[in-house]
């Protein structure tokens, strides 16, 4: 075995210090117990990306794998002289299963393959919700691909300008205001769309994300090019009971998540009613009641009386498009498309949805633009109307005459955009 090379790191060991767990002790114990000169390059590097104030990596792209055209995230050193063992350390991203439900049988294996055949550290999840296998050399990359699909049965998650990996929350596996079943829909999208997955044919990357209610725990909103989030159409079940033992102080709000200091009696008017974005609910000191025309599916009334009140039974999804953190334009949240949609395999409507928007984003779509840019540049109602073929409501308006999304064709505009404007002057005087 070659020397193990340390490297002096006094701004680097600065981060041992604190209360808080320390990426740099769990590398430097990692680099010890196993004798790995990628971790110790790895923490020389980023010492000199201190003194010097920028960063040493390059972007090394899209590094191919054969069979599987979405390839791995390259990156490389431009230190590789004085750091050897981390020339190349290319990131490799895992397609988790739904949910993130591993056997620890499956968990030892991967870290086997990846002692082997990588630097051995992990990341779990990345934001597209992949498990990351952080660094490793180009040569490693076809038996690492070999590995996972012959002895794990386990994909590489997407890279490059294709669909990456489908996420989703814990659903109804654990969580019981689950409206739909998500990991059942997670893996059907994954399956179904496995060439999109594998092969880069979009102008930039789409996301999935599957949230089974409104408190939406994988982010979706602010994070998917289409978020899938559990909702119900019918009313609040209310236990009005529950609701005067919460009043009472017999039951703590929010699960008695809270409990860390005194907060004084449950007050529902100040911690329930007034929050309500929709003021659609009162209390009239003995019962409360709910105008669900008017709800929102916010979910605070739920999340803060849980024993009181649950989700409706008449259960299905919102499909909101195009959130994206800033690229060429800034971040954005997503914006509602369809309020609701029941969803049961095989998810047909759903991939009717899915098909002509990818249809129009291949056709329309620049280079490297998200699908919420696509929308804001070529209007949400042309995008609502013409390309989905779906009604225009009002919940895709945010406030009456106020939405920048909205643009007119000529022909929806009587005469069209050619005006005599001395003729308008004379009907409209100063």
């Amino acid at each position: 075995m070659a020397e193990i090379k340390k490297h002096d790191t006094p701004m680097v060991d600065e981060l041992k210090k604190g209360p808080w767990p320390s990426f740099v002790d769990d590398i430097y114990s990692y680099a010890e117990k196993h004798q790995k000169q990628a971790c110790f390059d790895l923490l020389g590097q980023l010492e000199l990306s201190f003194k010097h104030k920028e960063t040493h990596w390059k972007h090394g792209g899209i590094v191919g794998v054969f069979g599987y055209g979405g390839g791995v995230i390259g990156r490389y050193s431009d230190q590789q002289d004085k750091f050897p063992a981390i020339w190349a350390f290319h990131t490799i991203r895992v397609n988790q299963p739904a949910s993130k439900w591993y056997h620890t049988s499956a968990l030892r294996k991967l870290c086997e393959i990846w002692d082997h055949r990588g630097s051995g550290m992990t990341n779990f999840h990345g934001s597209t919700g992949d498990m990351v296998l952080l660094g490793t050399v180009t040569e490693q990359l076809e038996p690492i691909f070999f590995d996972l699909t012959h002895q794990m049965n386990m994909d590489l998650g997407g890279s490059g300008s294709n669909l990456r990996t489908p996420s989703c929350c814990v659903g109804k596996a654990r969580c019981e205001w689950s409206c739909l079943d998500t990991q059942a829909l997670c893996y059907d999208l994954t399956m179904t769309y496995q060439d999109e997955l594998h092969r880069p044919a979009f102008p930039y990357k789409f996301k999935f994300k599957i949230s089974g209610c409104p408190n939406d725990c994988v982010a979706a909103i602010a994070r998917a090019d289409l978020s899938i989030i559990g909702t119900w159409i019918d009313d609040i079940r209310i236990d009005q009971e529950a609701v005067r033992a919460y009043v009472g102080g017999e039951l703590k709000p929010n699960a008695g998540a809270h409990s860390d200091r005194d907060w004084g009696p449950f007050d529902i008017q100040k911690e329930v009613i007034d929050l309500c974005p929709a003021q659609c609910m009162h209390w009239d000191g003995k019962e409360l009641h709910i105008n669900n025309k008017e709800c929102v599916r916010c979910m605070h009334c739920i999340n803060v009386m849980p024993e009181a009140l649950r989700p409706g039974t008449d259960t299905g999804a919102t499909l909101l498009m195009g959130a994206k953190a800033p690229i060429l334009e800034g971040a954005q949240l997503s914006t509602v498309i369809v309020p609701f949609m029941r969803l049961e395999p095989p998810y047909d409507n759903l991939k009717e949805i899915i098909e002509k928007t990818w249809d129009f984003w291949m056709e329309n779509g620049k280079n490297r633009e998200r699908l919420g840019e696509l929308i804001q540049r070529v209007g949400l109602n042309r995008f609502i109307v013409d390309v989905l073929g779906l009604k225009p409501i009002p919940q895709h308006i945010r406030e009456p005459r106020s939405n920048p999304y909205v643009f007119w064709k000529e022909e929806e505009v009587e005469g069209g955009w050619d005006r005599d404007v001395a003729e308008f002057r004379k009907r409209h005087p100063a």
